[in-house]
């Protein structure tokens, strides 16, 4: 029987800012051997475990306000106002790894809780809780209303203005929902606009995963246990390819699933090192043989 083809999908690993992050990190480490990283600097434990061999220690919002006078890196998703000011207090240098992107939207939500006269209502489409949606709010003083999906528009006042973002990282679709449903339900004499901030490089993958997964017999979707962005994809692939299989690391591989397969796909999140997808190929490799 003739050996399985193996590929590893070109389109998936990190994303950008996700790789501006862990350089920033790296150098400060080859100075200094030691750097805080408030919350884990990537959704991806073997990556983070990786870089705490080399020092970085990821600290908590609460370890951090025991902190004075060190260096702490802020990852890609971003912070709120009230992380810089623990930081002046407390004499701590931030190393500034918020994604472009995200600090963008920031500033735009911002500027329209600050300017807008009257201030609308600013919602949220994102994750209740997540990291880059916490440092959104954060630029609304709290008040902005976090909406997940079209069922938590119960929250919003559609007898208000309102003004719509979204988190980086959601999906098209899910935003186009809420549009349609906000326009459905808004006061005739009430205003509202909407401003796509989905990342593109994030949201085009959708596409590019989908048409990958189709095109491998078996697909190993390797992505951390904590990726949202992980979640998303892996569902989008096995929609089209009931064979996904997801995997934290090479440890989680089935030989079952190698048995009479012709290609086998690798693909994995944005918060997916490309080491650990490489890592899995060899694995495969070796259990083939």
């Amino acid at each position: 029987m003739s050996t399985p083809t193996i590929e590893i999908d070109e389109n998936s690993g990190f994303c950008f800012g996700v790789v501006t992050a862990i350089r920033k990190a790296e150098e400060e480490l080859e100075k200094s051997g030691q750097l805080y990283c408030l919350g884990d600097i990537v959704h991806n434990s073997d990556e983070v475990e990786r870089l705490r061999d080399k020092g970085l220690i990821t600290i908590t919002h609460e370890e951090m306000a025991q902190l004075h006078n060190v260096k702490v890196l802020l990852r890609a998703h971003g912070e709120p106002p009230s992380t810089y000011e623990l930081a002046r207090r407390n004499n701590i240098e931030i190393i500034d790894a918020t994604c472009p992107v995200v600090l963008q939207l920031q500033k735009r939500i911002k500027e329209t809780y600050d300017t807008a006269s009257p201030r609308p209502q600013i919602v949220i489409y994102g994750k209740n809780g997540h990291a880059e949606v916490n440092g959104l709010v954060g630029q609304t003083s709290g008040e902005a209303i976090v909406v997940e999906d079209v069922a938590s528009l119960d929250k919003v006042d559609f007898a208000k203005n309102i003004t719509l973002y979204s988190q980086t990282t959601k999906s098209l679709q899910g935003f186009s929902d809420i549009i349609d449903e906000i326009s459905r339900r808004k006061a005739t004499n009430s205003t509202f606009n909407s401003y796509d901030t989905i990342c593109r490089q994030v949201a085009n993958r959708v596409a590019k995963v989908r048409e990958f997964a189709a095109s491998h017999q078996l697909i190993l979707f390797v992505c951390g246990k904590k990726s949202s962005n992980g979640k998303i994809l892996y569902e989008e692939c096995h929609s089209v390819n009931q064979s996904t299989h997801l995997i934290a690391n090479e440890n989680e591989i089935d030989p079952n699933w190698l048995i009479g397969v012709s290609g086998i796909g690798i693909c994995g999140a944005t918060s997916t090192p490309r080491w650990l997808m490489e890592q899995v190929k060899k694995r495969v490799i070796e259990m083939l043989k």
